[in-house]
């Protein structure tokens, strides 16, 4: 099935353009004066940040605060969140007895699940058609590491697979209620994140992420929902394992960190999409327009001959990213000219 995301990068391409869509969530927070904390519980406060994302500047997909926390939290996990910084899970020991509870609860009646649903509602119903409204889901590995800690979790891919497969079945579980909550918002995209997985052999990787996510993909497949894989760091040693899910897109982080895009390019089929990969947090943060504009140049023209690529960034940016550095990587990303 050719699904919208496809439609438009291709269709974009024979245009002579490009489809420009870096990760810009935390950054519309001081565009509204608001904070981290109080978007991702207020759902009309976080569409305010959205929105003001989307009015500055203008990308061909745009996503809610990107938060790891938002499943797991509703599994009643204690989590210590600052005002303005992502909330972090407190660590405690984790055993079979919780695990029991935890397969018992509704997380559809979480009320800060809710208002990311109700924030990807008012995204699909309130901002303009030309932009694609995508939503980000945790994905199962990364939940089990959120539950039983990263180091427990990685020791667990030898020694206890059988509870990291539980927890991992919860998880996948877990996932499809909040998919059918976001299909309901008229969602287009939904990205998978698996920040937790690059730590991972691609034996490990197949075993506890990617063929959670294939299932979860093939249980959609009919729906007009395009599903994008992310995971951070160096995901090259990945990434044959992550296109056999029928992902429709794959989210990767820069080249600072060992991926090399073009290389990548050459290797996976021409139906998947590569989104990425300026760093989040090299010149666009720490750096002035110039540099940004010279970094962007620099990809966009290494990836001039690669039909399947959308300008994007290695992950979220930083809460304090320039704006004016976000202004020039959307500038010359939307005046870039394919070459022939």
């Amino acid at each position: 099935m050719i699904k919208n995301l496809k439609n438009k990068v291709f269709n974009t391409y024979q245009n002579g353009k490009r489809l420009v869509a870096p990760l810009v969530g935390f950054p519309g927070v001081n565009l509204v004066e608001s904070s981290i904390k109080l978007a991702q519980q207020n759902s009309k406060e976080h569409f305010k940040v959205i929105k003001a994302n989307y009015d500055r500047f203008h990308p061909d997909a745009i996503f809610p605060l990107m938060d790891l926390s938002v499943e797991v939290n509703a599994l009643g996990k204690e989590f210590l969140f600052p005002e303005n910084d992502s909330a972090t899970i407190v660590k405690n020991n984790f055993n079979i007895e919780q695990f029991k509870k935890l397969k018992n609860i509704e997380i559809e009646f979480d009320s800060r699940l809710l208002s990311y649903v109700e924030t990807v509602w008012k995204m699909t119903k309130e901002l303009p058609e030309v932009t694609m409204k995508g939503a980000y889901i945790t994905g199962p590995y990364t939940i089990a590491g959120l539950l039983l800690g990263t180091d427990e979790a990685a020791i667990s891919t030898i020694s206890n697979q059988e509870i990291l497969f539980k927890i991992c079945d919860m998880a996948e579980e877990i996932i499809y209620k909040y998919i059918n909550l976001l299909i309901e918002t008229g969602v287009q995209l939904i990205c998978i994140l698996e920040p937790s997985a690059v730590m991972l052999s691609p034996g490990q990787f197949e075993n506890f992420s990617s063929n959670y996510v294939k299932r979860i993909i093939s249980k959609y497949y009919s729906s007009e929902i395009d599903f994008i894989y992310h995971v951070c760091g160096n995901s090259t040693h990945l990434i044959k394992k992550m296109c056999n899910t029928g992902v429709d897109a794959l989210s990767l982080d820069s080249k600072d960190v060992g991926v090399n895009l073009l290389e990548i390019a050459k290797t996976i089929p021409e139906e998947i999409i590569l989104i990425g990969n300026i760093n989040p947090v090299g010149k666009l943060y720490n750096g002035n327009n110039f540099e940004v504009e010279n970094e962007v140049l620099t990809l966009l023209e290494e990836m001039n001959y690669i039909p399947n690529f959308i300008l994007s960034t290695g992950c979220d940016l930083p809460l304090a990213t320039p704006i004016s550095n976000i202004e020039s990587f959307m500038n010359v990303g939307k005046k870039y000219i394919i070459k022939n």
